[in-house]
């Protein structure tokens, strides 16, 4: 099996696991029940808690101490709160009624999930070794799931059309794909440009926004959760947490 076959591979495999989530979508009346929301949000908020903490931030913190040395101002996590700032600055002008729209905080999750989605595949996609093809696989897989569940929650919660959610969700799904293939290409075209200093910032970027998303977010739709349900919302704001920290082990 050549390298680019065994991408493709990759590309078909990666695909359908983060588009399966659309098959548990259909069944509506599973997604109309008030307490499966509460904690799948709860679950989707520990997922991208755990992103943030154990694999975007610690991944930028590493690469820019490989580029500028360990002693240059903590630019990553100067970044890490911007991106926090910024979902926190686009939720008070939802809730100040500043912007007439649709609350864009789903819309910038997408967004935010595709691009990481397109630089995963790019990387994947460069790697001039089957080994190295291997590890970034397993790490795509590991996190690719959770991901997309965690995405389907959000657009859920803030109650989206069901076609825009499974737009949304196969346009995520479609993303890493596309970047293995362009990532492949530019190999093959011997122009390779990593971009680690990029994705290290959009990493960074991006475990702000997953920090906002799983804090105050979170606290803002659960703040009316009868106590019972607290308590098993915490719980599975832990398991998700607890999970990534798992993967964090080995990936």
């Amino acid at each position: 099996m050549t390298l680019v076959i065994y991408k493709a591979i990759a590309a078909i495999i990666v695909f359908l696991i983060s588009a399966a989530i659309i098959f548990p979508l259909k069944k509506k009346q599973l997604f109309r029940q008030a307490e499966f929301i509460d904690l799948g949000d709860a679950l989707a908020s520990g997922i991208f808690l755990g992103a943030a903490f154990f694999h975007m931030l610690p991944d930028a913190i590493k690469t820019f101490g490989m580029i500028y040395g360990n002693n240059t101002y903590p630019i990553p996590e100067a970044v890490c709160i911007a991106g926090f700032l910024l979902f926190l600055f686009l939720e008070r002008l939802s809730l100040s009624n500043l912007l007439h729209s649709k609350n864009s905080i789903p819309y910038v999750v997408a967004i935010i999930l595709v691009i990481h989605a397109l630089i995963e595949g790019m990387a994947l996609g460069i790697g001039e070794t089957f080994s190295e093809a291997v590890m970034l696989f397993v790490a795509i897989v590991a996190h690719k799931g959770s991901e997309s569940f965690a995405l389907s929650i959000i657009l859920v919660r803030y109650r989206l059309p069901f076609n825009q959610i499974v737009g949304i969700v196969l346009a995520f799904a479609a993303m890493t794909p596309l970047g293995i293939g362009f990532g492949t290409a530019i190999n093959s075209l011997s122009i390779i440009e990593h971009g680690e200093l990029a994705a290290a910032i959009f990493n960074a970027f991006a475990a702000g926004t997953f920090l906002y998303i799983s804090t105050l977010h979170h606290i803002q739709f659960h703040k009316h959760t009868k106590e019972s349900q607290g308590m098993g919302g915490f719980a599975c704001l832990a398991l998700g947490l607890v999970t990534m920290g798992v993967l964090a082990l080995w990936v």
